[in-house]
């Protein structure tokens, strides 16, 4: 591995923070220099001079190897998270060590799951910095690398790989090295016409862009304790249903339906079962919601499912009810939403249907196959023919998920797991959903969960961000390289 090619290229991912912090010092300056000003401006100086630094003292390096590559993710990841908890540790209040750190985590990773029992209690500039730790961590830190790492390197195209997947690039016809530049300026587009939307809804500005760098990166941060039902505003409930839907669906394709101002891009087989996994699991849990009594019209019964059926597929977490009293059929349509989650090339987390859908094709023809032994069949996504060596990576990916979901749970159990969460905060917390159920569903936090539990969760959002692969990559990478010294 060539440290220099790795220091350099973390380094911008700490000017990126850098930047972020520096205009959440512009937000305290603008709000009469609130308790965050000197938090940030201590922070902002810290994280930049470790950015620049290797820019001053460390020269250009070789052009970037694969295991280079995935050290700089694995890195970039890790050092947002720990320079991104020093505005919440300086400023202090609820923030222990812990809570400063689950909350960077959760920021950076789009997980929206937090500790805050309270959140009004935060100043503006700090709310404005843990929002804007979901819009970076959205865009990703690999994706803002990407754009500065020319096409050219045999590295750019294997580091696409990890934000959008094989199986999604299947699914339309676009030149590879407009990959980053398509999937940032539909991020960018979606943040835009949201806060604009929220602002004419009635949102203040600074809510407004609170909301849309959450909403945009399916990540769930509100400036609310009551998040978006804080508003009591069905207008800003159905513009938050349509946006989490949108950052949820495949960026290529929108992009694509938005050049050819056509809307068959978006006929496809992938978001087909999305839209109807929703819809049936949104009718069903609004009949159980008003048929058990848990809400008093059809109306609010069919809102309220469809708003956290869509939050929790799309991994967001907003809410405008408390699921920790509805009837059981809605909770466990929100847990299986959790697993499923939204579509690869897009901001979610979880398995995503893209892999559900290989691996049902994957089961039938294989089943096909011991009734036919000498039929010769191929898995198809639509027009898209699927490789076999595309097929394995997504197959082996879903066992790996619900391995850590076992091993995330088994260690859970040794911290005690006194609020009984260890099954369901594990399961969002891979899935980078944030809230569940219970003490920690919709309304919820993890403030109440012991130490370890948070450790162990935070772990679990790294790897389904990273999904998985890139944190295995490079620690293998560490322990190889270790071995030949």
């Amino acid at each position: 591995m060539n440290l220099k090619v790795i220091t350099r290229n973390v380094g911008v991912a700490l000017l990126v923070s850098a930047l972020f912090m520096l205009l959440s010092v512009f937000v305290s300056i603008a709000n009469g220099k609130d308790s965050a000003l000197a938090p940030l401006l201590i922070s902002f100086s810290i994280t930049f001079i470790c950015g620049i630094f290797p820019f001053i003292f460390v020269k250009r390096g070789p052009a970037i190897s694969l295991k280079d590559g995935y050290m700089i993710i694995f890195l970039s990841w890790l050092m947002s998270f720990e320079f991104g908890m020093l505005p919440y540790a300086l400023w202090g209040g609820p923030f222990t060590l812990v809570n400063a750190w689950f909350e960077s985590v959760s920021g950076f990773t789009t997980t929206g799951a937090s500790i805050l029992e309270d959140v009004e209690i935060l100043p503006k500039s700090l709310l404005f910095w843990r929002s804007s730790t979901h819009f970076i961590g959205g865009l990703g830190v690999v994706v803002f690398l990407l754009l500065i790492i020319p096409t050219s390197s045999p590295i750019s195209l294997r580091l696409k790989n990890m934000e959008l997947s094989n199986i999604s690039k299947e699914s339309y016809s676009s030149r590879a090295n407009k990959t980053v530049s398509t999937f940032a300026w539909v991020y960018i587009g979606i943040c835009v016409l949201a806060f604009l939307s929220y602002w004419a809804a009635g949102m203040s500005p600074f809510d407004a862009i609170n909301h849309a760098f959450s909403v945009c990166a399916t990540g769930g941060f509100s400036t609310k304790t009551l998040s978006i039902g804080a508003y009591n505003s069905v207008v800003i409930d159905v513009i938050t249903i349509v946006f989490m839907f949108l950052a949820s669906i495949h960026f290529g394709l929108i992009f694509i339906a938005l050049v050819t101002r056509s809307l068959r891009p978006l006929n496809n087989p992938v978001i087909r079962a999305y839209v109807l996994m929703l819809s049936l699991s949104s009718i069903a849990g609004g009949l159980s919601l008003k048929l058990q009594g848990a809400v008093g019209s059809w109306g609010r019964a069919f809102l309220e499912s469809t708003f956290q059926m869509v939050s929790y597929a799309s991994t967001t977490g907003f809410a405008i009810a408390d699921n920790s009293v509805w009837p059981a059929l809605p909770c466990f349509l929100l847990m299986l939403m959790s697993l499923v989650c939204g579509c690869a090339g897009s901001t979610t987390g979880g398995m995503k249907v893209d892999r559900i859908l290989v691996l049902g094709k994957a089961i039938r023809r294989q089943t096909f196959r011991s009734l036919n032994p000498s039929s010769v069949s191929e898995i198809r996504l639509g027009s898209s023919r699927i490789k076999d060596e595309d097929v394995y990576p997504q197959v082996l990916y879903v066992a790996q998920f619900f391995l850590l979901i076992i091993m995330s749970v088994i260690l859970c159990l040794f911290s005690g797991d006194p609020n009984g969460n260890a099954l369901t905060g594990s399961l969002s917390c891979l899935a980078n959903v944030g809230p569940s159920l219970g003490s920690i569903g919709s309304l919820g936090n993890y403030n109440a969960e012991p130490t370890l539990m948070k450790a162990i969760f935070t772990m679990d959002m790294f790897l389904g961000r990273v999904e998985i692969y890139p944190v295995f990559a490079a620690l293998y990478s560490i322990f190889h390289s270790r071995r030949k010294l």
